[in-house]
């Protein structure tokens, strides 16, 4: 990614002198302003266009639905004699391919004024053969909802992708087949669990779920192509910053964990440029993530030498997905076999075994990653 970093910094100097100056020299503190100005330029792409194609409803029952059903055969069905905790609140019932019932689904997807901000899934109850419990799941999010009563809501493309994303951790729960609770759907280690949740994010932008969902809120068309081209492109925009930036903030973590107890540290910003440098992460115009002094994930959000996991699981996930795309895509069977060797096995052997049986690697392949991520050479 060095390469393509640097081949970035370049373009955005060169970018900034058209309005700074031909002396301008780009520092780190420069790159957020100077790549947003040039990716308005490069692909002209607004929010604003893209919104009335992103409607929630759609987005859940056309797309995110919609998939599930393509790969697992799973159809959803709206259940409004159950009571909810707040109002916006929805619960579907979730039926297998053989049309047995297997769960209940609650979408909580507003902003409310008592809300915990963020997104994510949980279980209200989980599944356990052992007690005969079904799973019961809920996925959170803080959406804006509605202007009015009666109006669609719109969602922003970040919005879609998290809807994507959550419901790749509902499927790890809806699919749990486990004797004992504390070993079923998402109880896996933190280097896991977010692979299904990332995996499912690919098909938000799948052309036969995007031309499903994607559509005029008002006349019913498709999202133009134009449109979804410069989606597609932009999305891969500024990526190399985006892994450079989270690299150094696991080196940094690593450092961290790797430091003996007898040792202290009295200068933390010497201490986070070893542990870069120790790594070969030497290009300063990317600083890291997070540093120490506000590192919550290491020092207060149980990721204490585990900050890797995202990018381990990102590595996984596309490997997985590159898997599909050789095997046909978005079919039943390709789901079916996802389903059985992944999804449905919750924590009951090493994670590595279940990647290694379905992509048939002894270990992920990291060009998946820089060739998801437009990085690769």
């Amino acid at each position: 990614y060095l390469q393509k970093a640097s081949e970035e910094a370049h373009e955005l100097e060169e970018f900034a002198r058209k309005s700074e100056g031909p002396d301008f020299k780009l520092e780190a503190w420069d790159w957020d302003y100077y790549a947003e100005r040039l990716k308005k330029v490069k692909f002209d792409l607004n929010e604003a266009d893209l919104k009335p194609y992103f409607v929630l409803d759609s987005v859940l029952e056309n797309g995110v639905f919609f998939a599930a059903n393509k790969l697992y055969g799973l159809t959803f069905r709206p259940r409004t004699d159950l009571p909810v905790y707040a109002d916006g609140v929805k619960v579907w019932e979730v039926f297998d391919a053989d049309g047995s019932s297997m769960a209940l689904f609650y979408t909580d997807f507003f902003r409310r004024p008592t809300k915990t901000g963020g997104a994510w899934m949980s279980n209200f109850v989980q599944q356990s053969t052992l007690f005969g419990t079904k799973p019961v799941i809920y996925n959170v999010c803080n959406f804006t909802p509605p202007a009015q009563k009666g109006q669609p809501a719109f969602l922003t493309s970040d919005n879609v992708e998290t809807m994507f994303h959550e419901f790749g951790h509902a499927l790890h729960g809806l699919f749990a087949s486990q004797k004992y609770q504390t070993l079923s759907g998402t109880n896996t280690p933190r280097d896991f669990v977010e692979m299904p949740s990332q995996f499912n994010e690919h098909w938000m932008t799948d052309s036969l779920v995007l031309s499903h969902y994607a559509r005029h809120y008002k006349t019913g068309e498709p999202m133009p192509q134009a449109l979804i081209d410069k989606l597609k492109a932009s999305a891969n925009f500024g990526q190399s910053y985006a892994l450079g930036e989270n690299l150094a903030a696991v080196a940094i973590d690593m450092g961290w964990g790797i430091l003996p107890s007898s040792e202290s540290v009295s200068n933390v910003d010497a201490f986070e440029q070893q542990s870069l440098n120790q790594v070969g992460i030497t290009f300063s115009l990317i600083p890291p993530r997070y540093r120490s002094a506000y590192y919550l994930h290491v020092f207060g959000g149980g990721y204490a030498s585990g900050y890797y996991s995202y990018l381990w699981t990102e590595v996984m996930n596309d490997n997985i997905y590159d898997w599909f795309v050789a095997h046909g895509g978005m079919t039943r069977e390709n789901g079916e076999r996802f389903r059985k060797l992944v999804l449905s096995r919750g924590n009951t052997r090493p994670v590595g075994e279940f990647f290694r049986e379905f992509t048939g690697l002894d270990s992920p392949n990291m060009q998946s990653l820089l060739k998801a991520r437009g990085l690769a050479n």
